[in-house]
C-alpha cells in the first residue's frame, strides 16, 4: 500500500485579536529550503503512484484533445493603420508566431484570407515567434506586445520562470531585424509606445509585487535613466498605463477592488503632466473612452457613483470635472460593463438575464441633439441561442467601418464576426474547427435554477450529450465555480470538454453570489462579511441537481481555481456529502494566513474583496468561520468524510502561493481524507505554457474526475 508524504510539524503561535492559531505546516513556505522542495518532489511522486491507473485514460484524452484541435491554423487579421496583424500554429509547436502582411489601401477593410491550411499568408512578415524566444526555457509567456505608430519597431516582454515579471525589449522590423540595445528588467505586463515611438511607458512593482509606479523610458537610451512618473502609495491600488484607441492620450489607470482613478494626457506632448478626469471617490469606479463629435473631444465615462449597476456620461475633455452629460441612465436589471469608441459609432458592452450583450450606436457628426440620449440610436446584437456569449473582440484602429465580435456558447464553436456599422450585415470570419466528427445536434445545453438558503435563485448553465443523458436518470456530473471578483463564467465551448461530455457527463457550472452573472449586486452579496452565500450557493446547486435527479451524490464532482478553489475547499468542509470528489486548482485555501500578511504579494490590494482581518476583529472571526485549511475535520459533524481531493498548484505562483494547498493537503490527511497535491514545478497561476503541455495538464486533471464521478472511461 502507498504511503503518503508526512511533512514534519513545526509549530508555530499565530495571535490575533487575542485569538491563538497553532500552525504546523507553515514551514512549508520557503521554497528554497531544499527540504521543502524534497517534499514537494516526494508529493508529486506520490500523486504520479497513486494515479498510475489512469494513465492510458489520460492518454485517450490528451489525444482526443489533439485529434479535434486544428494544430496548424490562422486567426482572422485585424486591421491597425496599414497592416494586417493576426497570429498562427503549426502543428508540432507549442507556441504561437505573431504576424502581419500590408493592407492594399485606406479602403481595404476584408481580412486577407488564403485556403483553410493555416498556411502563411503572401507577403507575410514574421514579428515573433514565441517559440524560438521560449527555446532553452521550460516556462515561457509573453506580456507587453506592442508596435510604434509608423509599424517599424516592436516592443515585447517576455516572463520565463511564471511569476508574472516580464524583462522589455525592442526589435526593429525593417530588413536587419536587429535588436535596440533597451532592456528593461522586472515590469508588469502592458507596456505601449507614445504615437512618436520616441518613448515607452510601463510599470514595475514594489516588495509586495503590486504595480506601483509608471516609468518613462526614452527609446535608445540605458534603463537606468527612465523616469519614475507616477507613483501609487496606496497599497490598495493598482497601475496600468496604456493609449486610447483615438491614440489622443496617453492613458494612467489607478484601480483597487472598488475604487478607481484616470489620469489623461494629451499624446503630442509625451513628457507632460498627466491630469486626473475624476478624483478618486472611495467605492467609485469608472472607466474613461474618448470619442469626437463634430470638432470637440468629449470622453465617455462608465461610473457607480450614486448608480450600483453603472450608467454613461458624456463630459468635455479639456474639461472632465464639468457638466455630465447623462448617455444611458443606470437601470437596476442592466449592469453596464463597458464603452469602446470609434471614430463614427460606439460599442457598448453590458448584461441582462445573467447573460452578456453588446449594442452599438453611430456617432453623429456634431453630436446628439438636445435632448437626445444614446438609447435613442442604440441597436442590440440580437442572437438566437438560449445561452451564449459575445463580446468585442480585437478593435484597435480608430477608424475602422466594421466591429469585430467574438461569440460563442456551450455549443457552438468560438466564432469571429465583423459587424458593418453602418448596414448592420453580420460577416462571418472564421468559426473554430472542430476536426472528427462533432456534430452540435447532438449537445444541448439549458438553465436550471437552484434555491440558495435564503431563497435566492441561483442560476446553473448545463450541457450534455441527449443521445447519452437523460436529464431524469442520474448522470456523472462536474459541477464548476468561481464566485469572486465579480467575474462571470459565461457560456463558452472548448474541445477539452468534449471529452467529458462524450463519456455522458454533464458539465454545469454554478453562477454563485461573488460573480458578477446577476449584476453588480450579485457580487456584492458574495464578497466580505457576505462571503458565505458563495458557498451555500454552490451547495444548494448541488442538491438542486440531486433532487431533480440530474445526477446523485456519487456521481458529482466539483471543480473550481483560485477564488474558485476556495469555493471548492470552504464547500468540502460544509458539503462534502453531496459530492464524490473535489478538484482544487492553485487553490487559495489558508486566506486567512495570507490576508493577515501585508508583506506578501496582493494581501493589502485583496481587503477590499474579503475584508482586513488585522485591523477588524468581526472580519478575522468571519474569515476563520471558513478558511478551508481551518476548518477541516474527522467527519463527526460533516454526515460522511471527505470523498477524495486533488490539489493542483504551481511552485511560482505569485496570486496564490503553492504553500497554502500544500498545507492543506497535510492537513487533510491527517483527517484520513484521501488527498493528493500536484505541484508544476516550472509554473504559475495559469498552470504550464505551452498548448500541448497544458493539454496534458487538463487530461490528466479529467481523467481524475472522471474516476471520481465514475463515467464510463472509454467514451462512446
Amino acid at each position: 500500500m502507498l504511503t503518503p508524504p508526512v511533512p514534519k510539524k513545526r509549530p508555530i503561535e499565530r495571535e490575533h485579536h487575542g485569538d491563538v492559531v497553532v500552525d504546523d505546516y507553515e514551514w512549508l513556505r520557503d521554497k528554497d529550503d531544499p527540504e521543502v522542495l524534497a517534499h514537494l518532489h516526494e508529493e508529486n511522486a506520490f500523486t504520479k503512484a497513486r494515479t498510475e491507473h489512469l494513465s492510458i485514460l489520460q492518454e485517450q484524452i490528451f489525444e482526443e484533445i489533439k485529434h479535434r484541435t486544428k494544430e496548424t491554423d490562422l486567426s482572422v487579421p485585424t486591421r491597425e493603420g496599414d497592416w494586417w496583424y493576426y497570429s498562427r500554429t503549426v502543428e508540432g509547436q507549442q507556441y504561437g508566431i505573431h504576424c502581419r502582411v500590408p493592407a492594399s489601401g485606406a479602403d481595404d477593410w476584408e481580412p486577407p484570407v488564403t485556403d483553410d491550411s493555416g498556411a502563411p499568408l503572401p507577403d507575410e512578415q514574421i514579428l515573433l515567434d514565441d517559440n524560438v524566444e521560449a527555446e532553452g526555457h521550460e516556462f515561457y509567456a509573453l506580456g507587453s506586445f506592442d508596435l510604434t505608430a509608423d509599424g517599424r519597431t516592436l516592443l515585447y516582454a517576455v516572463d520565463v520562470e511564471g511569476d508574472e515579471r516580464y524583462t522589455i525589449r525592442l526589435r526593429s522590423l525593417d530588413d536587419s531585424g536587429r535588436e535596440f540595445s533597451d532592456v528593461i528588467e522586472g515590469t508588469a505586463a502592458g507596456a505601449v509606445f507614445d504615437p512618436s515611438g520616441r518613448y515607452l511607458f510601463y510599470a514595475t512593482v514594489d516588495e509586495a509585487w503590486r504595480p506601483d509606479t509608471i516609468w518613462r523610458h526614452e527609446v535608445g537610451t540605458e534603463a537606468s535613466a527612465d523616469v519614475a512618473i507616477f507613483s501609487e502609495p496606496d497599497e490598495r491600488f493598482w497601475l496600468g498605463v496604456g493609449l486610447t484607441r483615438s491614440r489622443k492620450y496617453l492613458v494612467i489607470e489607478a484601480g483597487s477592488n472598488v475604487t478607481s482613478e484616470t489620469l489623461l494626457l494629451d499624446s503630442s506632448d509625451p513628457t507632460g503632466s498627466f491630469e486626473v478626469v475624476w478624483p478618486r471617490k472611495d467605492g467609485v469606479e469608472y472607466d474613461v473612452e474618448h470619442v469626437v463629435a463634430g470638432d470637440r473631444d468629449r470622453l465617455l465615462i462608465t461610473h457607480n457613483d450614486g448608480a450600483v449597476n453603472f450608467e454613461l456620461v458624456s463630459v468635455a475633455a479639456d474639461d472632465p470635472q464639468g457638466p455630465r452629460r447623462m448617455l444611458l441612465a443606470h437601470n437596476p436589471e442592466v449592469r453596464i460593463e463597458g464603452v469602446d469608441g470609434f471614430r463614427d459609432f460606439v460599442a457598448l458592452e453590458y448584461r441582462r438575464d445573467g447573460l452578456p450583450r453588446v449594442a452599438v450606436a453611430k456617432v453623429p457628426a456634431n453630436g446628439l441633439p438636445a435632448g437626445a440620449t444614446v438609447d435613442d440610436t442604440l441597436h442590440e446584437l440580437a442572437f438566437d441561442e438560449e445561452l451564449f456569449s459575445v463580446g468585442l473582440g480585437g478593435n484597435p484602429d480608430w477608424a475602422q467601418p466594421t466591429l469585430r465580435l467574438g461569440y460563442t456558447s456551450f455549443v457552438t464553436p468560438s466564432t469571429v464576426l465583423d459587424l458593418v456599422v453602418a448596414t448592420g450585415e453580420r460577416k462571418l470570419r472564421k468559426r473554430q474547427a472542430v476536426l472528427g466528427d462533432y456534430d452540435a445536434t447532438r449537445y444541448a445545453q439549458r438553465r436550471e435554477w437552484a434555491t440558495a438558503d435564503d431563497g435566492t435563485r441561483i442560476p446553473i448553465s448545463l450541457v450534455y450529450r441527449h443521445d447519452l443523458v437523460d436529464l431524469g436518470v442520474p448522470a456523472p456530473t462536474l459541477l464548476y465555480g468561481y464566485g469572486a471578483y465579480e467575474h462571470s463564467i459565461d457560456p463558452g465551448f472548448g474541445i477539452p470538454r468534449l471529452s467529458l461530455l462524450d463519456r455522458g457527463m454533464v458539465f454545469a457550472v454554478a453562477h454563485v453570489r461573488g460573480g458578477g452573472e446577476m449584476g453588480r449586486l450579485w457580487y456584492e452579496h458574495g464578497k466580505k462579511l457576505e462571503k458565505r452565500n458563495t458557498f451555500t450557493d454552490f451547495a444548494a446547486a448541488a442538491r438542486h441537481l440531486i433532487d431533480e435527479d440530474i445526477t446523485a451524490p456519487d456521481r458529482l464532482v466539483a471543480q473550481g481555481g483560485s477564488a474558485g478553489g476556495l469555493l471548492i475547499g470552504a464547500v468540502a468542509n460544509l458539503a462534502a456529502k453531496y459530492f464524490s470528489g473535489f478538484l482544487a486548482e492553485v487553490p487559495f485555501v489558508d486566506p486567512l494566513t495570507s490576508i493577515l500578511d501585508p508583506s506578501l504579494p496582493l494581501t493589502v490590494i485583496e481587503w477590499d474583496e474579503w475584508g482586513n482581518p488585522l485591523d477588524d476583529e468581526e472580519v478575522y472571526s468571519y474569515m476563520k468561520s471558513y478558511s478551508p485549511l481551518e476548518n477541516v475535520h474527522d467527519g463527526a459533524h460533516g454526515g460522511r468524510h471527505y470523498p477524495p481531493i486533488l490539489a493542483v498548484t504551481s511552485l511560482n505562483d505569485t496570486r496564490v502561493l503553492y504553500v497554502e494547498p500544500a498545507k492543506w493537503v497535510a492537513r487533510l490527511r491527517e483527517v484520513g481524507a484521501d488527498a493528493l497535491l500536484k505541484i508544476e514545478m516550472a509554473a504559475g497561476h495559469g498552470g504550464v505554457s505551452g498548448r500541448y503541455a497544458a493539454w496534458r495538464e487538463r487530461a490528466f486533471s479529467y481523467a481524475w474526475l472522471i474516476d471520481a464521478a465514475g463515467a464510463h472511461p472509454s467514451g462512446e
